[in-house]
């Protein structure tokens, strides 16, 4: 039985992109070869790597505004580290949201002063901070859109002359809005894009040569760039099955598109949430994601019995994070509606058992 892959990362894929996948890790474009035995310098693959720098611009809007697309590796995790060492050359804020703010926040101090200019940690990060007042003397200020472990997300960006930095792992091209303030976006492509191994990083060109420290060759912004992100092997899979997505995206309608459907997944579920009294939501109710519904059963006698029904639908992946406890229901692009209708279904026939 297929699943219903409601896991927080990584994510699911469109069934069209998973076959072209397949396909050409079997043969690529009848050349017969492999995707993933050509050589990156081929001009197959160098063709995939410049299709989904622009695709990548053309979905957020930023074509010839000025911006690079690279793919890089390593993660968010690196990007944590990267921003820092491109940008930071005396101070920076962050906004404190979760753990991977709070992990970028750790990796920054190595490089400079880091001021926390606002934090929801005293309410477990429940909610998004706001009102919060922006020091004008930020190298930059760092911004987690979407929180995947506490179901929270930015639904407005504050406004500043600082520029502004925005991990975007779990919602990018999620949602509409204007890309063009911010002067670097970066997104683990395992939530929204493919297969872990490569990181999406956006960034304003005009921001980059302005720290006074030394950067090495594969930390630096500027030398990817310059390399067509090609300055060492590229993680040629991901980075194919991320065009294909991006693809995929575009001939669906694009950002616009997409964000209506997840719209109706992410109403479908909490309006379930408010109206039975078997669950309640653990975000704050102006705050809550469209990709990540966080929820609580609240007798605990029926967990149980919720589980293994889940189990018997083939829902995957709904557990909470060990920290949050609870479930989520992480609904990413590529979910189907019918699956949430699933879910939903289920939350509401164990309100008959209870």
């Amino acid at each position: 039985m297929k699943k219903h892959n409601f896991s927080a990362g990584p994510c699911i894929l469109p069934a069209e992109v998973m076959l072209k996948a397949t396909e050409a890790v079997q043969e690529l474009d009848g050349i017969g070869l492999s995707l993933i035995e050509i050589s990156h310098r081929s001009k197959e693959f160098v063709a995939i790597m410049e299709k989904a720098r622009s695709l990548a611009l053309e979905l957020l809007g930023l074509e010839g505004k000025g911006y690079q697309a690279l793919f890089l590796q390593g993660g968010a995790s690196m990007q944590f580290l990267m921003t820092a060492f491109n940008l930071l050359d005396k101070k920076a804020g962050y906004v404190n949201t979760g753990t991977w703010s709070q992990k970028a926040i750790k990796e920054a101090r190595l490089f400079g002063d880091i001021i926390e200019v606002a934090s929801s940690q005293e309410d477990n990060f429940k909610y998004i901070p706001k009102g919060f007042d922006i020091p004008s003397d930020l190298d930059y200020l760092h911004l987690t859109s979407n929180n995947t472990i506490y179901g929270t997300q930015f639904k407005e960006f504050p406004k500043t002359d600082v520029p502004l930095v925005c991990d975007m792992s779990s919602d990018i091209f999620s949602r509409q809005m204007d890309f063009s303030q911010f002067d670097l976006i970066y997104a683990g492509a395992q939530k929204n894009m493919g297969p872990a191994g490569t990181t999406l990083v956006v960034v304003k060109e005009d921001i980059l040569g302005k720290v006074s420290r030394k950067i090495p060759s594969m930390m630096d912004y500027s030398v990817h760039v310059a390399k067509d992100s090609m300055f060492n092997t590229p993680p040629v899979f991901a980075v194919y099955v991320s065009m294909l997505t991006m693809q995929w995206l575009k001939d669906l309608g694009g950002i616009a598109a997409i964000e209506e459907i997840n719209e109706r997944k992410a109403n479908l579920i909490y309006s379930e949430i408010e109206l039975n009294p078997v669950f309640s939501g653990i975000a704050a109710k102006e705050d809550r994601s469209i990709m990540n519904a966080t929820f609580n059963i609240t007798d605990d006698e029926l967990k149980d019995v919720f589980d293994e029904m889940c189990k018997e639908a083939g829902i995957n992946g709904i557990n909470g994070h060990r920290s949050v406890g609870g479930y989520r229901a992480s609904m990413y692009n590529a979910l189907p509606l019918e699956s949430v209708g699933v879910l939903v279904d289920i939350m509401s026939e164990l309100e008959k058992k209870g």
